[in-house]
């Protein structure tokens, strides 16, 4: 019923960018607090980013000053602009979806920072 797909994905060099999106179906986009994890090989999930419903925007740290999160209500989707990636940002990048106690994943898409 609830789907999220993630694309955008791809291999740069350090220094580049990248920009993800997912896009929501089967709910109510406007009420959703989305928000962007990842997980590189042999590593657990990390938190990268979320954006409330008022576009309110927590980063963590380690992204802080080179990503963007930020969500068009009307294409019902979030987006991920990456830029100074590094090669420790290599991961697969997944998208989630929350209300109250219900949450929702995307398939996650791949990126790749290598020279």
């Amino acid at each position: 019923q609830v789907q999220l797909v993630e694309s955008g994905g791809g291999l740069v060099q350090p220094g580049g960018s990248l920009r993800l999106s997912c896009a929501a179906s089967g709910i109510s986009f406007g009420i959703l607090h989305m928000g962007w994890y990842r997980q590189a090989p042999g590593k657990q999930r990390e938190f990268v980013a979320t954006i409330t419903p008022a576009a309110g925007t927590n980063y963590a740290d380690s992204v802080k000053g080179r990503f963007t999160i930020s969500r068009d209500n009307a294409k019902n989707t979030v987006y991920l602009q990456m830029t100074s990636l590094k090669p420790e940002d290599t991961a697969v990048y997944y998208c989630n979806a929350g209300v109250d106690l219900m949450h929702f994943w995307g398939q996650g898409t791949q990126v790749t920072v290598s020279s």
